[in-house]
């Protein structure tokens, strides 16, 4: 990522709104198993076609993320954050109103899974490698990674509760808006897109290199 950084805030606030993000994302999908049997009980399907809803959400955060963190790059990281958020908390909505194994993989699987590759840790820690200063990273990777598993902590109980009491719909409703202060928060990690600098007198241009370029290279390796 060679995305200029623009670091207006203190370094304690852009930790913390961070680690915020990193919380807040990774909580939801680690309590996605607490809404398995509520939905195959009531629609009556099989095991499977839950679990293959979460094997598309994990294939494409995985898929997305490189291309996340390129789309970082070029547009700013609040862009890609922001719109990471609204994407995962539409797979939620559309989880909460999935009537048929297609509509569960669409949003529990497609819109999750992108959502997550745009929003999750891997932007977060790259934010803090661009706005931090070196003595600030250590630490900061460390808090932003223990965020990401605290979230995983902390919403399966809130999860079981909010089943409970709302039901299983209504509780994906109540995920959906927890993403929001993604939106807010990431203004505190705000990068701008890469600008080609000015090439010297007599200086030989480096060419750009495409995303498929990097990945090609990356699995030369």
């Amino acid at each position: 990522m060679t995305a200029t950084a623009k670091r207006g805030y203190a370094p304690e606030i852009i930790v913390a709104a961070g680690c915020l993000i990193a919380l807040i994302s990774f909580g939801p999908r680690a309590s996605a198993g607490l809404f398995q049997i509520p939905m195959i009980s009531q629609f009556g399907w099989g095991r499977d076609t839950f679990s293959l809803a979460l094997a598309i959400q994990n294939l494409l955060w995985g898929l997305g993320a490189p291309f996340a963190g390129a789309l970082a790059d070029r547009f700013g990281m609040v862009k890609v954050l922001c719109v990471g958020a609204l994407l995962y908390a539409a797979g939620l909505v559309m989880m909460s109103y999935a009537s048929t194994p297609m509509q569960l993989h669409l949003g529990a699987g497609v819109l999750i899974g992108f959502g997550l590759s745009a929003c999750s840790f891997n932007l977060i820690l790259a934010a803090f490698g661009k706005l931090l200063p070196e003595q600030w990273r250590p630490l900061a990777f460390g808090a932003g990674t223990a965020a990401g598993s605290f979230g995983q902590f902390l919403f399966p109980p809130i999860g079981n509760i909010l089943i409970e009491t709302l039901g299983w719909q209504q509780a994906l409703i109540v995920f959906a808006f927890t993403l929001l202060p993604v939106i807010p928060l990431s203004v505190m990690l705000a990068t701008r897109g890469a600008k080609q600098p000015a090439a010297a007198p007599g200086a030989v241009a480096a060419p750009n290199q495409s995303i498929a370029q990097a990945l090609a290279e990356a699995f030369k390796h």
